[in-house]
């Protein structure tokens, strides 16, 4: 049982917790494939799903999981709520409270909001990604992925190649696979390499062969194009050229080594077309993890709640 009311970060979480959460997530996806999609984990209880960013994956892995476990799901769309006449986030937090809300999962655009919501809200807080800081459950759907393939996560040589600065998905699987005994490489251009990043344990490497060669997990991350106002590359065929994983990049793998991708995958640029169709390709599994992933992340801190009431 996790012994935290949130779920707000990887940074914390140690090696039990985030074995638990993963042991957990295995057992759901097992339900999942026998069909069991009707479990009683969070039956009476609301999850309200309040998004300041558009989102498909994680919006609807979410909701589904909730609905999964038996809870009723209200979605918000900030632009659509009281948020949109100035409601602030502290304020929203009680209002959520006052109506009995059980769980709240939040994306924002700015880093640390899903905290400031944790300090006010009764609610469990369920952090679906801040900013450029954490995407906790993508991370932990990104390891189980991993750990059904290889067994363990100890000891794994992990390559990350991509826009680093902006993504909070490489920190959080930073956070989470060093934790686990994995070991993690980055790749990408200086300007989109965060300054001491190398100080939180990953390895950064001067090519894309160092980052791959023996790697046993390639993970491309998405070019945010949204966040590239500075310019901080020439241009997305000189990234797809210098950055992007193709078939004889891919061939500096472990022979055994899997493809990831957090999505949506810009083909062609992150990763090609053929990379992303190969059958070392788990980008699809990801999906499915994502929602066992965060079923198991509910009812932990369900299970949590009930105990300390």
């Amino acid at each position: 049982m996790l012994k935290r009311k949130d779920l707000l970060g990887l940074i914390d979480l140690t090696e039990e917790e985030l074995g638990e959460i993963l042991d957990v997530a295995a057992d759901m996806k097992r339900h999942l494939r026998d069909g069991d999609k009707n479990l009683p984990y969070l039956k009476g209880k609301t999850a309200t799903i309040l998004f300041y960013e558009n989102s498909t994956r994680t919006r609807t892995s979410f909701e589904l999981a909730a609905k999964y476990l038996g809870a009723t799901v209200i979605n918000i769309a900030a632009g659509t709520s009281s948020v949109a006449k100035g409601e602030t986030l502290v304020d929203t937090g009680k209002t959520l409270d006052a109506q009995l809300n059980d769980f709240l999962v939040m994306r924002h655009p700015m880093g640390g909001a899903p905290y400031l919501l944790a300090k006010v809200a009764k609610a469990g807080v369920l952090n679906a990604g801040d900013g450029m800081n954490e995407h906790p459950t993508q991370a932990l759907l990104d390891m189980l992925t991993m750990k059904e393939h290889f067994g363990s996560l100890k000891g794994l040589e992990v390559a990350i190649v991509g826009d680093i600065k902006h993504s909070r998905v490489a920190k959080s699987n930073l956070f989470g696979l060093k934790t686990m005994g994995a070991n993690v490489r980055i790749f990408a251009p200086e300007t989109l390499i965060p300054k001491g990043f190398d100080k939180l344990g990953a390895t950064i490497c001067k090519s894309k062969e160092e980052a791959l060669d023996g790697a046993d997990v390639v993970m491309g991350l998405r070019i945010q194009l949204e966040r590239q106002q500075a310019g901080n590359f020439p241009s997305l065929n000189e990234y797809a050229h210098f950055y992007g994983i193709e078939g004889k990049a891919l061939k500096l793998a472990k022979p055994n080594a899997i493809v990831m991708h957090p999505g949506p995958v810009n083909r062609g640029v992150e990763l090609t077309g053929k990379v992303i169709d190969h059958e070392k390709s788990r980008i699809e599994e990801q999906v499915f993890s994502g929602i066992a992933v965060r079923m198991a992340c509910l009812k932990l801190l369900n299970d949590y709640r009930e105990y300390t009431k």
